[in-house]
């Protein structure tokens, strides 16, 4: 009981955790002043760094972007509530190499500062405004609503703070560093964000571990409560986590977010050559192997505690998995650098959102409207607009509360397996096959959206009945009840026979217009250059990556 007792009156931060939490602020006001300092000449300065960002810069930024504080948190209660199976999502390590060697070569060479922009210079216009404004919506409603409520959250609860004290005080500290350093800011910053929370996580696992009594015992421990916890295969038919549907359609989903999303494509856009934004998306595809050692394996650790020694380890939801370890496992000191980690997390996925947004409303919606405009405006277009969606993700605070760790977040992440196909079809077969012309991309992205319309439509409208608990039977109701990652499969299929359909009964695009867009169009210099772009070391460690993910999957069954 002393223990338990001990940990409460540490629950809150110490005067010694508030020392270390002060020096980890002022080392990222004094990076992102220095960026400041280096002023942004023009809109490839402030909106992709110069394009002149190093590797490991790059690979650091792509993990930050990605641990959002909702994935800390959700990731470890995922762990704690059903172990192993979301597993699926933080393997596709290998996926980020996909984005390395299959579909940068293309961004870069295409010269294009965002996605919508390439879809542009492979399509045309009309598939640029579609994925503009689509993705912009996507965004203001989950990414920044969602990693604002999740945000809040963690900071109430860690510092002791009314939860709109933390969700805003947050939210204005990111968005001023990412107005006004830009890129630049967002980069670095996320850099310095990413030590510390892999170093803090890191330390928590450790000590956790040490705590169950080390690997062997904890895997008893849980098996003998929870034979299921450490297996990631569950039956095809499974509700929550059928194989397939985390196999095949979370592929798709992971395409869509790590090889055609503003949002991390961003990252390796940033590399002055093609060479150094593969190497960051290798070093980033081994950072992302690293989230089921420091988030998950530590849920599945705070579930064999409660288990053990439930006077001292008691978690109310699973949710607050991460924070009672934080809690209870660190001394005072680390406590208030993991508190740091945490808030990093937060804010380098909310710099990453509001820099993505900026990006994309001034490159791809106001430079179409106003071509004139010089450098200067645009870039101060861009600080107008990321202010805007500061502005507009606290507006949205109090609807995310009302309905927030509710149905709605499974929404949330659902509503991501239905974006995801259309788009995903588009650019991977707008890259492979020269043949896809600007017709079918349109179609198929048009008619992606209302197949995404129509699923959450019926998804929201039997919910009540199926809660009801009355027996619904039908066609629409059976449309509205398939597993959302199988939903993915179909919706994905259904987009590729679009494309290749309309591709085949319209005309081919003009292959100049498209030359080294597409491999068809690739010229002799292009191949060549292609080949000089790795070394050894690169192929190697890509294959080496491709085995530990497999080497993981047979594990954990």
């Amino acid at each position: 009981m002393k223990h338990y007792f001990l940990a409460m009156q540490q629950s809150v931060l110490e005067n010694l955790d508030w020392v270390v939490l002060g020096i980890y602020f002022l080392a990222l006001i004094a990076v992102a002043v220095w960026v400041v300092l280096q002023k942004n000449k023009d809109t490839e300065d402030y909106f992709l760094a110069g394009r002149n960002v190093g590797w490991f810069v790059i690979g650091a930024s792509i993990f930050a972007s990605n641990i959002g504080s909702e994935h800390v948190v959700g990731l470890a209660g995922t762990g704690f509530e059903s172990g192993t199976p979301m597993a699926h999502y933080e393997l596709h390590a290998w996926i980020v190499l996909l984005l390395g060697w299959l579909f940068l070569p293309f961004y870069i060479r295409s010269g294009a500062f965002t996605m919508p922009e390439f879809l542009e210079k492979r399509f045309d216009s009309r598939s640029r405004w579609f994925l503009s404004l689509f993705s912009l919506v996507a965004y203001v409603l989950t990414k920044v609503s969602v990693t604002i409520y999740a945000g809040g959250i963690v900071v109430s609860e860690l510092l002791g703070i009314p939860f709109w004290y933390g969700a805003i005080g947050i939210v204005i500290f990111t968005g001023i560093y990412t107005v006004v350093g830009g890129m630049k800011a967002v980069i670095y910053t996320e850099t310095l964000q990413t030590i510390i929370l892999i170093f803090g996580s890191v330390v928590i696992t450790y000590l956790g571990l040490q705590e169950v009594g080390g690997w062997a015992q904890l895997r008893e421990t849980v098996t003998a409560v929870s034979p299921e916890h450490f297996n990631m295969w569950r039956p095809m038919n499974d509700p929550q986590f059928p194989w397939t549907g985390l196999l095949i359609g979370g592929t798709i989903v992971g395409i869509w977010y790590w090889c055609t999303d503003q949002y991390i494509v961003q990252r390796t856009l940033a590399a002055n050559n093609i060479k150094i934004g593969r190497r960051g998306a290798i070093f980033g595809a081994y950072l992302k192997l690293l989230p089921i050692l420091i988030f998950l394996v530590p849920g599945i650790i705070a579930f064999a505690l409660t288990i053990q020694n439930p006077e001292v380890f008691s978690v109310e939801k699973a949710d607050r998995a991460f924070p009672m370890l934080v809690k209870t496992l660190l001394p005072v000191g680390l406590k208030g650098l993991v508190a740091g980690g945490l808030m990093a997390a937060l804010m380098s996925s909310l710099a990453s959102v509001f820099n993505s947004c900026s990006t994309i409303f001034t490159i791809d919606i106001y430079k179409k409207l106003y071509p004139e405009k010089t450098e200067n405006v645009l870039v101060r277009t861009g600080k107008i607009a990321t202010g805007f969606i500061v502005v507009l993700g606290i507006i949205w605070i109090p609807i995310m509360e009302k309905i927030g760790g509710g149905v709605m977040y499974q929404y949330l992440q659902n509503v991501q397996s239905y974006i995801a196909p259309p788009v995903t079809a588009v650019f991977l077969l707008g890259i492979i096959w020269k043949r896809v012309n600007s017709t079918a991309a349109i179609t198929t992205l048009l008619t992606g959206l209302v197949l995404l319309i129509l699923r959450l439509g019926s998804e929201i409208y039997y919910q009540p009945q199926i809660v009801a608990g009355e027996s619904v039977e039908g066609i629409a109701y059976a449309f509205a009840t398939i597993n959302f990652a199988h939903m993915a499969i179909f919706m994905f299929i259904f987009s590729v026979f679009i494309c290749i359909s309309v591709s085949m009964m319209s005309q081919a695009p003009n292959y100049e217009t498209i030359k080294g867009l597409a491999f068809g169009t690739l010229s002799e210099e292009q191949k060549a250059a292609n080949k000089g772009s790795y070394d050894t070391i690169d192929v190697v460690l890509s294959i080496l990556l491709v085995l530990i993910v497999v080497g993981v999957l047979t594990y954990f069954t």
